[in-house]
């Protein structure tokens, strides 16, 4: 029950979409919390669905938004030394909830466009970079909107969103 106190974001983000001409195509499904779950939304979309993990520092006072394939193991400490920043774990729900407007099972690139106070650094794997589309929540894990790589970049550029590359071998 509580995926409808999610509702309002979701439309937002719909109209931030439909209002920049940002084409995408959406289908509703179940609630879905783990990268197994998707294996057939990806196959129904036929687009990859990465893994989004909210991140932050020891001291909680750096966030990240890291993308990843969803096949890949995420090992802390070889990102750890990418980003200069040591011991990073998963942040708080709370903070979560706070910054991107989403809930646990729910995390999404598309939640950046609540983080105003410009808080979340956005780090993308590498790997993802040679898909042509990705599939995404819009902050609400009961629906998965596939876009285009280059309108995710036109969204990420509408909203000054930065991103950072990063190399993950998960191994």
């Amino acid at each position: 029950m509580e995926t409808n106190i999610y509702c309002k974001p979701k439309e937002e983000i719909i109209d931030f979409l439909k209002s920049n001409q940002i084409e995408y195509t959406q289908i509703k499904h179940t609630a879905l919390f783990t990268m197994d779950e998707y294996e057939n939304i990806q196959k129904k979309l036929n687009c990859l669905i990465p893994k989004n993990l909210f991140l932050c520092n020891r001291q909680k006072t750096k966030f990240y938004l890291l993308l990843m394939p969803g096949d890949k193991k995420f090992l802390t400490k070889e990102l750890s030394s990418q980003i200069n920043s040591a011991r990073l774990s998963f942040a708080e729900e709370e903070k979560l909830k706070e910054t991107l407007n989403c809930y646990k099972g729910s995390t999404s690139p598309f939640g950046l466009l609540f983080d105003k106070k410009n808080e979340v650094t956005l780090l993308i794997d590498k790997d993802l970079w040679n898909e042509e589309f990705f599939g995404f929540h819009p902050c609400d894990n009961t629906s998965t909107l596939k876009i285009k790589k280059e309108d995710f970049i036109l969204y990420l550029n509408i909203i000054r969103k930065p991103y950072t590359f990063v190399t993950l071998k998960g191994e």
